[in-house]
């Protein structure tokens, strides 16, 4: 995307731009540390970039600081995009490649880093795939996930109160007289801009993108009240703020309504403001800074070391007026594969060019063609092949991946995620794709049906979800979300005998699909399989150690079977992970009540004396209940 004329000049109009040489910050009092990312925000959403929207805060941002109007995600989506900028790694190291992925606790975090060096670490977010449960609160010694939970899936938090949220912790850590006990660093995350587009009264714009331009305006209402409430505990000049984005928003380019899908500029490209006034001059800066830049170039400014292995750099040379090469931008987008079974895409992106790997590769001129609509594969075989040899050789840096493959949360987690249209969140295929399957472009029409029948599911019109499942399956009978979320809508009217086949199709396609398999675990429960039941969620366990209800299931399949303790310690696994989970907690409770009764009968007073009194701990209400139970009244 390409800075409109109207920039040049607001830039100019901002005086000449002198670049003062700014030290590293070895002997100074360490800065506070602000950064500010906004979900789903195109460039040309904002003033300072194309004068078509007015967001004064942003505005003033961009002209106090040096302002990149065209950096890079790697990935457009939420939680692969954010883990990369906290640990300076691409998704394919960082292995968190989809929304519902939980980050490794192996990874280190911009948070625990700056932590260990004594800085206060705190967190406001306002979206459901940054939720705790997914790991990327490491380091954070608070982690403010307040997300509302409704039915109508506005899983989002207003803009307004996360600044009021973020000011709230602030003033926390201020002394009564007014001093900081050391440097904060915090981390704002605001989501409105994320579709569905509903901007608060007074914000809404005109024409067809009025309502997502309102969302933006209201997040840069939102950014003035933070600032101004900030000012008043600390001047700017102690303030280094980095403000970005995760990814864009299609808006339908190249027939595409949001993200995720594919990998164009217009998904990919987001603004970057790095803001210290007084440290160095205000610039605009065409140069294509990419997410994972940020934590090195924080960690330098700071004058900490940098983590071994990032795949980002520094751009402090870019800051400070000197010339710097910014390596090329390593992009992907695994959803068509995770969710749909059809190719996954990658790119790479240089400040000329990019290139696009699928079944049928696109590449594009993009100082000329800023909307990716002329694909030149056919014209520039040389820079093809050159492209593709380096994205095929890009970008290893660390050598191997440093995350493992990722475990899932709870299947509530993954509902959730699917309410807010991440169709394929929560699956993690292990398994190579094969280098046979479907270009997504070629899909496109399969994937606005599914779509479709995914809304209608959501609304619970069983037959409208069905007939279009139906439709894409006819034609493609391996496609693993019609197969998928066709199973739930039959699951969800009490038809499992029907819904079964569809699983245990998916899982023959693809073996470790959880999703899959924890589905086939649930019918087989319903319609009294137990020990073929059993045999399901104990492999769902050993797929995703972490989800508390699976173990639970388990729990309640062995406690059916009469295997009370192998129930009992299925209980305890789901209690472990979801301590305050008050379901969980009655199931283990009953499980230990039964056991102690199971001990009585054999004779064994002594063990059934300790299973009450656990049961008792994780239960307190079975104290009465078993005061009025003659068989166990007398092991109170």
């Amino acid at each position: 995307m390409r800075p409109s004329r109207g920039f040049l000049l607001f830039v100019s109009f901002c005086g000449v731009l002198l670049f003062l040489t700014w030290p590293l910050l070895t002997t100074a009092p360490r800065p506070h540390i602000l950064l500010i990312t906004i979900d789903t925000l195109r460039p040309d959403a904002l003033g300072w970039v194309a004068q078509r929207n007015a967001t004064p805060h942003f505005d003033r941002l961009a002209s106090e600081g040096v302002a990149f109007p065209a950096a890079v995600s790697p990935v457009p989506l939420t939680l692969p995009a954010h883990t990369s900028m906290m640990t300076g790694l691409l998704p394919r190291h960082h292995r968190v490649q989809d929304n519902g992925h939980v980050v490794d606790a192996r990874l280190t975090t911009l948070a625990e880093i700056l932590r260990d060096q004594g800085y206060d670490t705190g967190a406001v977010v306002g979206g459901f795939p940054l939720r705790a449960m997914f790991g990327l609160d490491q380091g954070f010694a608070h982690y403010d996930d307040a997300i509302p939970s409704a039915e109508d899936r506005w899983l989002e938090r207003p803009a307004a109160d996360i600044s009021t949220a973020a000011l709230a912790w602030l003033r926390s850590l201020r002394s009564p007289t007014g001093h900081w006990r050391s440097p904060w660093f915090l981390w704002v995350h605001y989501y409105n801009p994320h579709d569905p587009y509903t901007p608060p009264p007074g914000f809404a714009r005109p024409g067809p993108r009025g309502a997502y331009d309102g969302e933006v305006a209201s997040v840069d209402e939102a950014i003035g009240a933070l600032r101004r409430g900030i000012a008043e505990l600390v001047p700017d000049s102690n303030i280094l703020t980095v403000v970005t984005a995760d990814h864009g928003e299609s808006l339908g380019e190249h027939g595409e309504l949001t993200h995720g899908f594919f990998v164009y500029d217009s998904t990919l490209l987001v603004p970057l403001i790095v803001h210290f006034p007084g440290h160095f001059a205000s610039a605009l800066s065409p140069a294509p800074a990419r997410l994972i830049d940020i934590t090195p170039t924080l960690l330098e400014l700071l004058a900490l070391p940098p983590v071994t292995g990032n795949d980002g750099v520094s751009l402090r040379p870019t800051l400070i007026g000197e010339t710097q090469t910014i390596p090329p931008a390593y992009v992907e987008s695994q959803q068509p594969w995770l969710g749909y079974g059809w190719t996954p895409l990658t790119a790479i992106r240089t400040a000329e060019w990019k290139f696009i790997n699928a079944p049928q590769a696109e590449l594009y001129r993009l100082a000329r063609d800023p909307t990716e609509m002329d694909n030149r594969i056919a014209f520039e075989p040389d820079v093809s092949a050159s492209l593709r040899k380096m994205l095929a050789g890009e970008p290893i840096t660390s050598g191997t991946p440093v995350g493992e493959t990722p475990a899932l949360p709870d299947s509530d987690a993954v509902e959730r995620l699917r309410g807010l249209g991440y169709l394929g969140g929560g699956t993690a295929p292990s398994e190579t794709p094969p280098p046979t399957l479907a270009d997504p472009k070629e899909r496109l029409g399969q994937k606005l049906r599914l779509d479709e029948a995914e809304a209608a599911l959501q609304g619970k019109d069983y037959a409208g979800a069905m007939a279009n499942f139906e439709v894409v399956l006819a034609t493609e009978p391996d496609n693993r979300y019609a197969l998928l979320r066709s199973g739930v809508a039959l699951q969800q009217q009490g038809r499992w005998r029907e819904a079964l086949p569809r699983f245990e199709h998916l899982l023959r396609l693809s073996p470790t699909h959880p999703e899959a398999r924890y589905a086939v675990a649930e019918v087989l429960t319903q319609l009294g399989e137990l020990t073929r039941a059993a045999v399901e969620w104990r492999t769902v366990v050993q797929q995703q150690p972490r989800r508390a209800v699976a173990w639970s299931n388990l729990g309640i399949v062995l406690l059916q079977s009469g295997q009370h303790v192998p129930a009992e310690e299925a209980f305890a696994r789901a209690v472990a992970i979801t301590p305050d989970d008050q379901v969980l907690r009655e199931n283990l409770g009953e499980c230990r009540y039964q056991l102690a009764l199971t001990e009585l009968r054999a004779g064994r007073r002594e063990s059934a004396h300790r299973a009450l009194q656990a049961a008792i701990a994780v239960q307190p209400d079975l104290r009465q209940r078993a005061a009025r139970d003659a068989r166990l009244a007398a092991l109170l």
